[in-house]
């Protein structure tokens, strides 16, 4: 039996931008010192959005490379890294439906 290579898949690391995520999509229950001086929602966003696209073409070429049998990556790394990938995609759906969902109802305050 092969062992999975820790280093390429990071979960650490993964763990800890979903928890991020989370706390966005709560409103930020738990603010930091950035947040009372201001953070660039839309820089914030878009890192977000670029991370999840590296995510899943990471996934799709180790995926596409081992189907063509051209890697040495074992079928545990390929299933984690589309698993991955998927998590974080509907990750960014939730965080993407919050946010719609905010602006609904800004959009129908009475002014």
């Amino acid at each position: 039996m092969s062992e999975i290579n820790v280093n390429r898949i990071d979960v650490t690391q993964l763990l800890t931008q979903m928890r991020a995520t989370a706390a966005l999509a709560q409103g930020g229950a738990n603010r930091s010192a950035e947040s009372a001086h201001g953070v660039d929602f839309s820089g914030l966003l878009k890192t977000a959005v670029g991370q999840v696209n590296e995510t899943q073409q990471k996934a799709a070429s180790l995926a596409t490379a081992f189907s063509a049998g051209t890697t040495q990556a074992d079928l545990s790394e390929v299933m984690v890294a589309l698993q991955k990938a998927n998590i974080s995609f509907q990750t960014m759906t939730q965080v993407r439906n919050k946010l719609v969902t905010a602006y609904q109802e800004i959009m129908n305050m009475q002014v």
